[in-house]
């Protein structure tokens, strides 16, 4: 059987281990699939708004779709965690926009989560502790103990802590250029062109960091992983 593949920041995670011409950026963003079941009620959202200003139509077509979504993987006895999250937001930006009786308050989740992110890998960067590092590094190997040699082990290394520390500033640039976008258009009230604007902004630049990521941490990652087995190897002997 063959090795499920592992996406998003887990795939960077196995950076490492891969050249260049093994890394694939769709299948780091879920595949053909995952990229459609990602896009899908968005597009559907917006453009359905867009063709009938019915927003409580909108809404249950969107809601129905989702939940079609994770069913189809329940019966193909697909995962459907990466589905259910999908979901969850989704239904949390349907409840906003429902509630509100406003379209344009379908993306404030969106909003949210982005200027989450960007704070709290801002703060990392001050901190000098890059947090696309922390996330990686965990996923690579689970610091069940000895959590301060984990720690040092890769911050002492300073090309890699370094790669680190330029995608963790990628990612808030990410972050911060998304809302510098698109909450003027939320603010004035274009829901067709926010919505476009979501779309490009989220899957197609989602792709581009981590491919460029990739390119930045692959060489000192494979380099400490390298040096690690020699250091092992040693002590063996």
């Amino acid at each position: 059987m063959a090795d499920k593949k592992r996406t998003g920041l887990s795939a960077l995670a196995d950076a490492g281990n891969n050249d260049a011409g093994d890394f694939s950026v769709i299948d780091a963003i879920g595949g053909p699939r995952g990229v459609v079941e990602s896009m899908l009620p968005g597009v559907v959202f917006v453009v359905l708004f867009v063709a009938t200003s019915n927003l409580n139509l909108t809404i249950a077509v969107s809601a129905v779709l989702a939940i079609v979504q994770v069913l189809v993987r329940l019966i193909q006895r697909q995962s459907v965690m990466g589905a259910v999250s999908g979901l969850i937001a989704v239904g949390i930006c349907l409840v906003w926009a429902w509630q509100t009786h406003e379209a344009r308050n379908y993306y404030i989740f969106g909003f949210i989560t982005n200027a989450a992110y960007a704070v709290l890998l801002t703060v990392s960067l001050i901190a000098r502790v890059p947090g696309l590092g922390l996330v990686v590094e965990f996923i690579r190997s689970l610091p069940t103990e000895q959590f301060k040699a984990w720690f040092a082990d890769w911050m002492n290394d300073k090309s890699l802590k370094r790669a680190y520390m330029i995608i963790t500033g990628l990612w808030t640039g990410l972050f911060v250029l998304r809302l510098l976008v698109q909450v003027p258009l939320y603010v004035t009230n274009h829901v067709a062109a926010l919505g476009v604007t979501r779309l490009l902004m989220g899957i197609p630049f989602w792709a581009l960091a981590i491919w460029v990521s990739y390119l930045i941490i692959a060489t000192p990652m494979h380099r400490h992983k390298a040096l690690a087995r020699k250091d092992n190897n040693n002590d063996a002997s």
